[in-house]
């Protein structure tokens, strides 16, 4: 069976269903990928990913600006635009992942998203300045722009496996939203405002564009073959058979 848009030169194919079902391919998935390089490396970067979006901005934004004494209403209108820019921002990012190298895309979109965090603190105030509604624009055209070239680089790196190792590379971007979400929680009770929360992760979201540089450098060391570009030892190419003339 070959996948869905396969051009007719493209050999590659869909792997045969696995004995035991969707877990047993999850797990089997996940266990090949762990055990290589770009796994962690993409896997980690999301991670950030999900702690500077869903877990920092999506959870405390709203508070944090009360505490500067913006109503709640105007706060959660600006991360409403958030929402609405995304869109935007994704599919720009799609057309982008179609001509451009992911990893030098993921790179740039966490080493902005870094540094708009750490100007993010001296950015509250009572109202919607411009500055504020500039922040909140640039958030969210890059919101969820990582995730074009993520899937890209999946499928790039694992093949035929790429859908379901995305599926567990995600599962990190809940994770670190987690533990963005909680932390930046207590950071707020203990120390009576969210600044060393913006500023740890503005840092660590510069952190997820050196991770995401990393897979630069091993970037000669793939292997193609019938499935695609991928790690061969890790993921073996899936046997095709010529399939007959309609």
């Amino acid at each position: 069976v070959t996948a869905y848009g396969a051009g007719p030169d493209d050999v590659a194919s869909l792997p045969a269903a696995a004995p035991g079902g969707a877990v047993r391919v999850a797990l089997r998935s996940l266990g090949q990928a762990a055990r290589t390089r770009p796994f962690w490396l993409l896997a980690g970067g999301f991670a950030i990913c999900g702690a500077t979006t869903n877990g920092l901005i999506g959870t405390h934004f709203i508070p944090a600006a009360h505490d500067h004494g913006m109503a709640p209403t105007t706060a959660a209108s600006l991360l409403a635009l958030v929402g609405l820019f995304d869109i935007i921002g994704t599919i720009a990012s799609g057309w982008l992942t179609d001509r451009v190298d992911s990893r030098w895309l993921l790179a740039g979109y966490y080493a902005l998203r870094g540094l708009s965090l750490l100007v993010l603190p001296s950015l509250f105030a009572a109202t919607a300045h411009p500055s504020m509604v500039v922040f909140i624009l640039f958030y969210g055209l890059d919101w969820v722009a990582t995730v074009p070239p993520t899937v890209a680089l999946c499928r790039e790196y694992f093949g035929a496996s790429g859908a379901v190792v995305f599926g567990w590379v995600f599962a990190s971007h809940q994770f670190g939203a987690a533990i963005a979400a909680t932390s930046a929680g207590l950071v707020r009770d203990q120390l009576g405002n969210y600044d060393a929360a913006w500023y740890g992760a503005g840092a660590l979201a510069l952190l997820a564009s050196l991770l995401s540089l990393m897979l630069l450098l091993g970037k000669r060391r793939k292997d193609v073959g019938p499935a695609g570009p991928g790690i061969g030892l890790a993921f073996p190419a899936a046997t095709t058979s010529a399939a007959p003339a309609s």
